[in-house]
């Protein structure tokens, strides 16, 4: 390695540290400031004085409202909870999506996963199904999520290669058959039915339990440890999937496995969340940009970002309006949309058109 390559290794290693650095120690911040905020506010340092209580460290204030540690432990950190797993597993989607379709453009709320697992979610819902026990609404999000990115990577494959356009075009014909079957469930329900599909369509973290939590987190480590084994083959990917091929990577089979991860990831998501769109579009691109394409740390900051912009986003939607919580996808699509109109007008514009 030449003097001039080790000095940039060694500038990226920084850059790498520095950016974990940072999201990490946001991220904690975010958390003791969110499980502290309410009507039933605790200042940060006890918060995290409750938590290392829990541990047996007994250095900092407990709460100092009788009720608070309490408050804590029984709404406010399950929910916080919630809100980081939900993040780093839809953050993570949004980079597997975009590795294994080859485009900036792909995220799981774009091309009608998300849609197709609320759909999946729907049907357990109006109709009471439980062939599957507590997990029957994860399940059936998953398999609806799963056959909707099937039908999205089928239909927007042309001579071996995936084309952008077809890929948008496809994910808005599946996010409108999503709505339509959303609707008619809609008008199947019930009025209980009616207002858990609603929770659905609009994403919220209100009533998050620890039963929840227990299930999901499983899952997002899955996915999770699942991308990190598959960084390095995502790298060879990036390079074309004749190169790929050539250094041994079975493409299909690649890409595949990453299809069930992202569904296993987003079905799980939308299950216990509802619709969140935009934090897979949004999240890695932004990582991307500052650490470069390399996977394996794409991975790390991907969750760390997911997770934080989330666990924000869900503290503004408690706060901004008094005495009321707002759709928590609401808002991360108006920090989406924007954004993806960006990005759709710079790739456009670095590849000449789309003509």
């Amino acid at each position: 390695m030449t003097p001039s390559n080790r000095t940039s290794a060694s500038r990226h290693a920084a850059k790498t540290t520095i950016l974990f650095t940072v999201l990490g120690v946001a991220l904690i911040a975010s958390i003791l400031v969110s499980a502290g905020t309410g009507q039933l506010g605790v200042p940060p340092q006890e918060v995290l004085g409750s938590l290392l209580h829990r541990i047996g460290i007994d250095w900092l204030p407990m709460p100092s409202h009788p009720a608070g540690d309490q408050t804590l432990w029984a709404i406010r950190f399950p929910r916080v909870s919630m809100a980081a797993l939900v993040g780093a597993g839809l953050a993570v989607s949004g980079l597997l999506m975009q590795a294994i379709f080859g485009n900036p453009l792909a995220e799981p709320g774009v091309i009608g996963i998300s849609s197709g697992a609320a759909v999946g979610a729907g049907l357990a819902i109006v109709f009471g199904l439980t062939i599957f026990g507590e997990w029957t609404t994860a399940i059936l999000a998953f398999i609806f999520g799963l056959g909707a990115t099937l039908i999205v990577y089928a239909m927007s494959r042309a001579d071996g290669k995936t084309e952008v356009v077809t890929l948008v075009l496809t994910g808005i014909a599946v996010n409108a058959i999503g709505g339509a079957g959303i609707a008619l469930l809609t008008f199947l329900g019930d009025t209980q039915s009616r207002e858990q599909i609603v929770f659905w369509q609009l994403g919220s973290l209100a009533g998050s339990r620890w039963s929840q939590v227990l299930i999901i987190a499983p899952i997002i480590a899955i996915g999770l440890l699942a991308a990190y084994i598959a960084a390095h083959k995502l790298d060879l990917l990036a390079l074309g999937e004749r190169n790929a091929r050539h250094l041994g990577v079975n493409v299909e089979a690649l890409r595949i496995t990453m299809i069930f991860v992202v569904a296993l990831l987003v079905g799980a998501s939308v299950a216990f969340a509802g619709i969140i769109s935009f934090v897979g579009l949004v999240i890695p691109h932004l990582m991307r940009m500052v650490l470069g394409p390399a996977h394996l740390p794409l991975v790390t900051a991907s969750a760390l970002g997911g997770a934080l912009l989330l666990t924000l986003a869900d503290l503004a939607a408690r706060t901004l309006v008094p005495m009321a919580d707002m759709p928590i996808g609401m808002l991360t699509a108006l920090v989406g949309g924007p954004f993806f109109f960006w990005l759709l007008r710079r790739t456009r514009k670095r590849s000449g058109g789309w003509g």
